[in-house]
């Protein structure tokens, strides 16, 4: 990639196993997190040099993040800054690795003899760990994280922050493991770290997620896997062996990329048509295409009637028929909706009522959205924002990146939910 301006780098903060964490003096609250060529195992008791990682993993990382963020997921990430290296909110980072897995493999198989390697763990198995390389990372409790008393940046660790990373490891692994199926490829179990925003005071996704975070198994066979795991199974260290494990991990770098850039190099994956039968409406379909904008899916509007002119009517719905790409439909009416039951008759595509209720007519308006003749399927959603999601969800069944701001939605509700609870107690106390 082409370098962006040069940063004015000052003081090394920190150095891991394979990064370093550099202040940046001109921009107060960001740091610059710079990938190494070394790759470890079992804590650094394995460790070698291997030219080109810094840069693959740093390519892997960025692109996995922007995919998060470009979901919903708040993370540390801010941009690619170079070849090896991105820009960060500084962060204090809570030390748990929270390992999510959804076969049963590795360690696990280790601390639960008995059960079989491939076991299918749903729901998700989740799992913590101490960082504590001198007693190898040992696996802790909830109980025991709690009863640690953490508190980085100020904020102190306690059932709600620890309730909202456990349901922020799910929704993190389901939108990557989706987003990897597409690649027809199994994510077998992954290891995030959280740590808090030092200038908002928030936990959020941070550190990296790259090809030693995770495993990799294409076409769900373990003998494909394309993660650190083949450098952990080496008998001996060759040139050979080091150059299989690099290509490994250039091979999940390339196809992270792809992921994120294959929708928008294809032909529209879909599309909202909204029909309105007055110009009237127009407020009421701004809310659902703006709606169908947070979700990544594109939203026409157009004005027709179907009880004024259903030739024209029908000639719309032939002009989003007939290039092939998928559609849903979202008739406005209010009155007497003709425009949805007459679409629901003549097309095989999925229509939504979403009337524009008011408040004289509005209750007896409402019932010719809902009753509807025999042999139509069309839905009444009488919010233009819950119109946009349902169009979402369909749309999300076969796309990835739809289904990822869903999901990352749910968890954003969930989080404010949960919150907005902790405040109010708080306040009552």
């Amino acid at each position: 990639m082409a370098a962006a301006p040069e940063l004015n780098v000052g003081q090394k903060l920190n150095e891991g196993k394979t990064k370093q964490i550099f202040e940046l003096p001109d921009q107060p609250g960001l740091v610059l997190v710079r990938s190494m060529d070394q790759i470890t195992a079992g804590n650094a008791v394995r460790k070698d040099q291997l030219e080109g990682k810094a840069a693959i993993a740093n390519r892997t990382a960025s692109s996995v993040f922007t995919l998060l963020q470009e979901a919903g997921i708040k993370t540390a990430f801010v941009k690619q800054q170079s070849d090896t290296a991105f820009v960060a909110a500084r962060c204090e980072m809570i030390p748990i690795e929270w390992v999510c897995r959804r076969v049963a493999t590795g360690s696990f198989l280790k601390r639960n003899p008995g059960v079989k390697e491939g076991y299918r763990f749903s729901p998700l198995k989740m799992e913590m760990f101490f960082k504590d390389d001198a007693n190898n990372d040992p696996q802790w409790s909830e109980e025991q994280l709690l009863a640690a008393k953490f508190s980085p940046a100020g904020l102190a660790i306690g059932q709600c922050e620890v309730d909202v990373m456990n349901r922020s490891t799910v929704a993190i692994f389901e939108i990557l493991e989706k987003s990897w199926a597409t690649q027809n490829c199994t994510l077998v179990d992954m290891k995030i770290e959280f740590g808090v925003n030092a200038t908002t005071r928030e936990i959020v996704l941070a550190d990296v997620i790259d090809n030693d975070s995770w495993r990799l198994w294409p076409a769900g066979d373990r003998s494909q896997q394309k993660d650190k795991q083949v450098y952990r199974d080496l008998k001996e260290v060759t040139p050979e062996a080091m150059q299989t494990v690099k290509r490994n991990f250039e091979w999940v770098s390339e196809r992270v990329k792809v992921r994120r850039a294959r929708r928008y190099q294809d032909k529209l994956f879909g599309r909202v048509v909204v029909l309105m039968g007055s110009t009237s409406d127009l407020s009421h379909c701004e809310k659902i295409r703006k709606a169908c904008s947070s979700y990544g899916v594109p939203c026409i509007l157009r004005v027709t009637s179907a009880h004024k002119g259903p030739d024209e009517t029908l000639r719309i719905k032939a002009e989003y028929e007939g290039d092939g790409v998928p559609t849903v439909f979202v008739a406005v009416a209010g009155r007497s909706n003709g425009l949805g039951p007459v679409m629901s008759g003549n097309t095989a595509y999925p229509v939504i009522n979403c009337p524009p209720l008011t408040p004289d007519w509005g209750a007896q308006d409402v019932w010719s959205s809902l009753r509807m003749p025999s042999g139509l399927g069309c839905s009444t959603i009488l919010s233009p924002e819950a119109a946009a999601q349902f169009a979402a969800q369909i749309f999300g069944l076969t796309d990835h990146l739809v289904w990822a701001r869903l999901r990352a939605s749910m968890l954003n509700t969930w989080v404010a939910l949960k919150l907005a609870d902790q405040k109010l107690q708080a306040c009552s106390l």
